[in-house]
């Protein structure tokens, strides 16, 4: 794992594993899904401020790659990290874990939006200073 890496815990949950035992993969997005709200928080950005503000982001492409299963009970961590940030879209890459072993590589393209529907915009200075790593 990553150790500069975001890091957002997940337990699998009895309703997330499909009749071979585990997880099915729509859950993998959700989880990603989460822990970008968590990342975003984390740099200070609370995805509830970003709506407040008039900014929202928008999946535009997502793609996962499957290294092995995740069963019910499991302990998992998902990391995020910004892999390229542009004018008006960025995109994020999330590792999932289980213990020492990468379960899934999902990346997702987001697009900046505005709330009141007039469609992409530039990434607001809030949010491009939320996806900002931190200063060492």
């Amino acid at each position: 794992m990553d150790p500069v890496a975001f890091r957002h815990p997940v337990g699998v949950r009895y309703l997330e594993v499909d009749q071979q035992g585990v997880v099915f993969n729509m859950w993998y997005l959700a989880y990603c899904d989460d822990a970008m709200t968590a990342f975003l928080a984390h740099g200070g950005l609370p995805y509830r401020a970003m709506l407040d503000a008039g900014y929202d982001a928008q999946v535009v492409h997502t793609e996962i790659d499957w290294h092995g299963p995740l069963a019910f009970g499991a302990d998992a961590t998902v990391t995020v990290e910004p892999e390229q940030i542009g004018r008006t879209s960025f995109t994020l890459a999330f590792e999932v874990w289980s213990a020492d072993r990468r379960v899934a590589s999902v990346r997702t393209v987001y697009v900046s939006v505005r709330t009141d529907g007039s469609g992409k915009c530039e990434i607001p200075s809030l949010l491009r200073a939320a996806l900002a790593p931190p200063a060492s």
